[in-house]
């Protein structure tokens, strides 16, 4: 077997529990077939006898070491294939995914890159989920990277393992290597035609040499079969039959439960505790006190007291009776509506420039016409379906957990800071995400757990309620912008002035941070695509009060939601369709570099070689979209098109949105239609399920979405006041195209969202003349759109 073979990974090594007898579900099916057992595979020959693969003794063959594996350090990191791949006797197929399954089907997408490569048969293909450890390389499952930074290296993997199958067959056969060629699980020869599985090759292949990089072929595009095909998922059938493990699935032998009472404020503490109570109620084991949160809040547990009980809703209840009188923390005394208007006030006056181009002032000066606008919007919560949930167990030294964890990698190392033990001593397994959009790559819950159990001397599981995933998570930084243009005679846009004001999520590693990062701004600020000869955009400070945290599309949500509604306001106060204005700031195709006009700008990790920003691209999903929703068509009355384009996370996306206004406000949408360009996709139906689900995650945050704070504790609780949209109120009609291109792939899990709100700000604007600036769009009764007086030329 190749895995063990080559001598890269422990034999022990597997995507589950570390022993045979834990009851946790290892996500691999199939086991793995020792000994002499072997898959016999009968192929008839046109008129010939019937051919039967011969037995391979793979130590009949006198091969010298192989060596050290060259493809270490391969574009996007370590492609040795058996780090990815280990085919067993009976021919599967064992394709290690070292990212979190969250419902993206990261799954499926890593098996057609490796699968394709390797020629294997799709039909013998199996995941098995890595555990978090630093021989992956980057394992956070974040930033809508899994495919982009891995797709050539797990390209590379396969092709190799292909070639040493290949390889291993000519050795059998005594035939030179190029009259052999692999297909579907099969290495045949132009000689007479006979066949070896991989499963016979396999432990012969394990024993060659590795090929070098630039000795290994990868397919073409046109040979492809796997990638850019509508491959179905490996994901979906364990769901629906019931075989998926999330966390809240572990179960360890003498498992015990827990929940946490945890201050209301950031930085909160315990001032007292009674728990009579709590040890009354029925199956409440224990009570433990857990260590007060200090400044920065980086990943720490929040602090509190843990009821420890038989089942959740005993540990539920005792928490219900525990009487604990808090003390206040720093962040006493926040109110988020007073901190709104603090942060319009610096949006007003004039920041710290991150990028300029020609003279913004005089232009303004000179602009026969000058418009202003100022954008809100309000923290969010990520809402997973699932909440997060822990399993910890220690063995003396040594502590194994079980997570929804979005870094397995990188809770490891957080564990082993909080805890004081080498990381070496902690294995933590990633479960599948019940969702995550970044809440997920936290790991404060699986501290809690570990903490607790380390307390109790028993396997404890750590489960989060609804409320507590609410009122105590890590929130989407609430935000104000300003924006100014002037215009010329003809209504053409000469000045652009772009003021942005938000507590960074830096503020939660350094509490003393109030600047916006360069990262954060590079997310629809500062590298505004536009093409007037004057533009600025500038930064404010704000101080954080709760901790920041990354949700799906970071920052490009609130920077979409200015930029691309104020170019709408420029189209009405120029008299233009507001397509044709958008084309128009555009300007012309052509490729951009923020960093030659003083932006500090990281490509979202790609290079600018490879990835450039180039705005025929988006131009051109822009004009299919509209072209999709047949824009310029003639709508009923109080029905209005809004439009809006984004690049973010090296993919370009265009939503046009219909809605429908009643006269007392209410909304409906009959229709979405989305175009992407998300370069070279692996599964097109899970592109267009991404594009679908992150739309309908920016509008329900643009119509419903707001966390609010009062004295330094989150208001919301559970869905009845942190809204979500429903299934009737999503859109009727959802079109998606997907743009063919041969470019690199994209992120195709959060550029979707960014263009949700403002295309919805601009169709109700179409449809109503109202302008709603300030997110959310509803009000506090749930159903109907907040107007604000009509806005004048």
């Amino acid at each position: 077997m190749l895995m063990r073979d080559l001598g890269i990974i422990p034999a022990q090594q597997t995507g589950g529990a570390s022993d045979e007898s834990s009851p946790y579900v290892n996500l691999s099916r199939r086991a793995f077939v020792g000994g002499t057992g072997l898959f016999v595979l009968g192929v008839a020959l046109a008129g010939c006898s019937s051919y039967v693969e011969p037995k391979i003794d793979a130590g009949a063959f006198d091969l010298p070491d192989a060596g050290p594996s060259p493809l270490t350090e391969v574009n996007g990191g370590d492609a040795t294939p058996a780090l990815w791949i280990a085919i067993d006797k009976d021919g599967a197929v064992k394709i290690t995914c070292h990212r979190s399954e969250m419902g993206q089907q990261v799954w499926t997408s890593m098996a057609q890159i490796v699968a394709d490569e390797l020629e294997a048969d799709w039909a013998n293909v199996e995941i098995v989920q890595a555990e978090g450890h630093e021989r992956y390389g980057d394992q956070n499952t974040d930033g809508s990277r899994s495919v982009r930074f891995n797709f050539h290296r797990l390209r590379v993997a396969g092709a190799a393992m292909r070639q040493m199958l290949v390889a291993a067959a000519a050795l059998y056969w005594k035939l030179p290597q190029d009259q052999c060629s692999a297909k579907g699980g099969l290495v045949s020869n132009t000689q007479n035609s006979d066949t070896l599985s991989y499963g016979n090759l396999a432990e012969l292949a394990g024993r060659l040499e590795i090929p070098a990089e630039a000795d290994i072929k990868l397919k073409t595009p046109k040979e492809w079969r796997y990638i850019n095909s509508e491959i179905p998922s490996l994901t979906v059938p364990r769901i629906v039959t019931g075989q998926s493990t999330y966390g809240i699935d572990v179960q360890r032998p003498g498992m015990v439960h827990a929940v946490v009472a945890r201050p209301p404020q950031l930085f909160g503490r315990v001032g007292s505790v009674d728990d009579t109570k709590a040890r009354a109620v029925a199956g409440v084991l224990s009570t433990v006190r857990l260590p007060d949160a200090k400044p920065p809040a980086e990943f720490q547990a929040l602090g509190g007291v843990a009821v420890v009980a038989r089942d959740t809703w005993a540990a539920i209840e005792g928490r219900r009776a525990l009487e604990i009188a808090w003390q206040d923390g720093p962040n006493a005394g926040y109110d988020s509506e007073s901190y709104a208007r603090q942060l319009l006030a610096t949006a007003r006056s004039s920041g710290k420039v991150r990028r300029a181009r020609g003279d913004v002032a005089a232009a303004l000066a000179s602009a026969k016409t000058r418009v202003a606008a100022e954008y809100y919007a309000p923290h969010l919560n990520q809402s997973p379906m699932e909440p997060p949930s822990a399993t910890a167990e220690w063995d003396g030294d040594r502590l194994e957990c079980w997570a929804c964890v979005q870094d397995p990698q990188g809770t490891r190392e957080t564990l082993a800071k909080a805890l004081g033990i080498d990381k070496e001593n902690i294995k933590v397994t990633p479960t599948w995400l019940g969702g995550a959009f970044g809440r997920k790559s936290k790991p404060d819950f699986v501290i809690e757990a570990a903490l607790i159990a380390r307390e109790v001397g028993k396997p404890v599981k750590v489960t989060w309620t609804r409320e507590d995933d609410v009122q105590h998570g890590y929130y989407h930084s609430v935000s104000a912008q300003y924006c100014e243009a002037g215009l010329d005679m003809d209504g053409t846009c000469t000045a652009w002035l772009h003021r942005t004001v938000f507590p960074p999520i830096s503020s939660t590693f350094d509490n003393a941070v109030n600047e916006p990062s360069d990262g954060e701004l590079s997310m629809g600020a500062t590298d505004v695509p536009f093409a007037m000869p004057n533009l600025q955009v500038e930064s404010g400070d704000a101080k954080a009060h709760v901790r920041i945290g990354w949700l799906r599309s970071v920052a490009n949500i609130y920077h979409a939601f200015a930029v691309q509604s104020f170019a709408a306001e420029l189209a009405y106060a120029a008299g233009r369709d507001q397509k044709d204005y958008l084309l128009e700031l555009i300007g012309p195709a052509r490729k951009l570099d923020p960093g030659n006009e003083g932006a500090e700008y990281g490509n979202y990790g790609g290079s600018l070689e490879d990835y450039p920003i180039d705005t025929g691209r988006l131009r051109h999903v822009a004009e299919k979209a509209a072209a999709m929703a047949k824009w310029g068509r003639k709508l009923p009355k109080g029905r209005g098109l809004g439009i809006a384009v984004h690049r973010s996370f090296l993919t370009y996306v265009a939503t046009v949105i219909e809605v429908a206004v009643g006269a007392d406000g209410t909304i409906r949408i009959p229709g979405v239609w989305l175009a992407v360009d998300a370069g070279t996709v692996i599964n097109p139906r899970h592109v267009r399920a991404q594009m679908e689900g992150g739309t309908i995650y920016g509008l329900s945050n643009a119509l419903y979405g707001a966390i609010t704070a009062n004295n330094g504790a989150i208001v919301e609780d559970n869905f009845p006041s942190w809204r979500l949209m429903r299934m009737g109120e999503a859109p009727r009609e959802f079109k998606v195209e997907i743009i063919a291109s041969n470019a690199p792939p994209g992120g195709v899990g959060e550029p979707p969202t960014p263009p949700a709100a403002p295309a919805l700000a601009n169709a109700i604007f179409a449809a109503t003349g109202h302008r709603l600036r300030t997110l959310p769009f509803i009000g506090a009764d749930g159903s109907k759109l907040i107007m604000p007086a009509r806005p004048t030329a």
